[in-house]
């Protein structure tokens, strides 16, 4: 028995001293697994405790445990001790400069649709045309009927246009399913002439995919005073376009059918990434759809009490995505609504 007692005093000092003339973090981590590791010395004694008789076991347990745990701690300390000063070496050698400028911070940036919206609104500004704007939820008058859009039409239905739910007695609403309405309020406050661009979100109940969204935004132009004929609109939008998409585009008119415009026509541009050559986006043929028109349908200027034989007009709307796809070769008008930033730091 004084014999394991002597093994322990003398096994528990050697590891004390041995700890303490470790001289790095490596040596450290030796002593630990020399002393205390599953074949640790110290261990090996401690195994062999239950053996003992009883009275001495209770005796030396005790205290044999005291003696191991103040090791591990020995050894948590040396552990720290090592660690705090190679964390001081480091910020000793480490060159820093206190009177260099910080880095600079994160700065915003225009979303790309904006910078799309921005350009189309300052080319159309130098032709003239004024800002105008109108409410999102818009009455089934402003949106449909006044212009000239008929209960049977297919715009109307409810598969196409979100309704909201007023209140018994309260005017039908609606989430607007393009920026025309702008127009009609307009005309109904102010006479001719006028030159106005109509900006804004629309609202249209259809799936969602790569090239389509239920929520986007439009531009839409108008135009009117005496003698406008389609010679003004084919003009002004040859303009526009080429301003937008540079001097060698080239522009068609199709014919094409709108309520609101009579005639009506859909606008083509020389493809911009082939330059008309045909190429798979354009589908080879050479010409890309680009927006539609007309000129001002004569109901929709006797729903705002203009006189169709004295006034006449032209009307347009294009969608900003499409616009902002082909400028910036974005592939999926999704991307634009992610809110990736590293998406929308290429742009601006």
């Amino acid at each position: 028995m004084a014999d394991w007692i002597e093994r322990w005093k003398e096994t528990s000092s050697a590891a004390e001293r041995s700890i303490a003339a470790a001289g790095d973090l490596d040596a450290l981590e030796k002593e630990r697994v020399a002393w205390l590791g599953r074949s640790g010395k110290l261990n090996l004694l401690m195994k062999e405790l239950p053996a003992l008789p009883e009275d001495r076991r209770r005796a030396w347990g005790g205290p044999a445990n005291q003696d191991k745990n103040r090791i591990v701690g020995l050894l948590e300390e040396r552990k720290e001790s090592f660690e705090r000063a190679a964390l001081e070496g480091a910020l000793t050698k480490a060159e820093i400069d206190p009177t260099l400028p910080p880095p600079p911070p994160s700065r915003g940036r225009l979303h790309p649709l904006t910078l799309a919206l921005d350009e189309m609104i300052s080319i159309l500004a130098r032709l003239g045309f004024s800002w105008a704007e109108g409410p999102n939820a818009e009455t089934e008058y402003y949106n449909f009927e006044a212009l000239n859009i008929p209960a049977e039409h297919p715009a109307r239905d409810t598969q196409d246009t979100f309704f909201l739910k007023t209140r018994e007695g309260s005017p039908g609403l609606l989430m607007r399913t393009h920026t025309s309405p702008v127009q009609i309020r307009r005309m109904e406050s102010a006479r001719p002439p006028i030159r106005i661009i109509a900006p804004g979100r629309v609202f249209r109940h259809e799936a969602v995919d790569a090239s389509h969204s239920a929520v986007f935004h439009q531009i839409e132009g108008l135009y009117v005073d005496k003698n406008v004929s389609m010679a003004d609109l084919k003009g002004t939008l040859d303009t526009f376009l080429q301003c937008l998409f540079g001097s060698q585009t080239k522009t068609r008119f199709r014919p094409s059918n709108f309520p609101f415009t009579e005639p009506s026509a859909e606008v083509d541009i020389s493809c911009i990434l082939c330059g008309g050559s045909g190429c798979a986006a354009c589908k080879r043929s050479g010409w890309m759809e680009i927006l539609g028109c007309g000129l001002v349908h004569p109901n929709v200027f006797k729903a705002v009490d203009y006189n169709p034989e004295l006034w006449s007009g032209f009307a347009f709307g294009l969608g900003v995505e499409r616009i902002a796809m082909l400028k910036l070769g974005v592939t999926d008008i999704r991307m634009f609504y992610e809110n990736d930033v590293r998406f929308l730091e290429q742009w601006g």
